[in-house]
């Protein structure tokens, strides 16, 4: 099942979300200081294209909180946002609701994504 659910989720909108991890992780990694915030976002992009079947664990503690605060203010609020809204649109419809549900997984971990580390389940 999680594998039927991974194609039609890369097929109806987690491509789109992927992409704009990887695209978001290409920009941060143009400077040497960014280069720990582009590795998170291919990470997590990696999950964006096929989330079904994986969960998201956060901690981390200060040093997490504080780059995470730096990413909201950069790029997450724009990433949870998309996510947000997409989720939203999936939702309205019976059918979409697992979608839309892995929609606002992801715009979550757009706004804390250092500290979390991603689980199978």
């Amino acid at each position: 099942m999680r594998l039927i659910g991974n194609i039609l989720w890369f097929i109806f909108g987690g491509f789109m979300s992927g992409l704009s991890w990887l695209i978001a992780g290409l920009l941060w990694c143009i400077t040497i200081v960014g280069i720990p915030y582009g590795r998170q976002c291919f990470k997590f992009a990696l999950l964006s294209f096929s989330p079904f079947g994986k969960d998201v664990e956060y901690g981390g503690g200060v040093p997490s909180a504080l780059a995470n605060i730096i990413w909201v203010i950069v790029s997450g609020i724009w990433m949870a946002m998309e996510n947000f809204f997409i989720g939203l649109i999936w939702c309205i419809t019976i059918v979409g609701i697992p979608f839309g549900k892995q929609f606002f997984k992801i715009a979550k971990l757009s706004l804390m994504p250092f500290g979390a580390q991603i689980v199978k389940i």
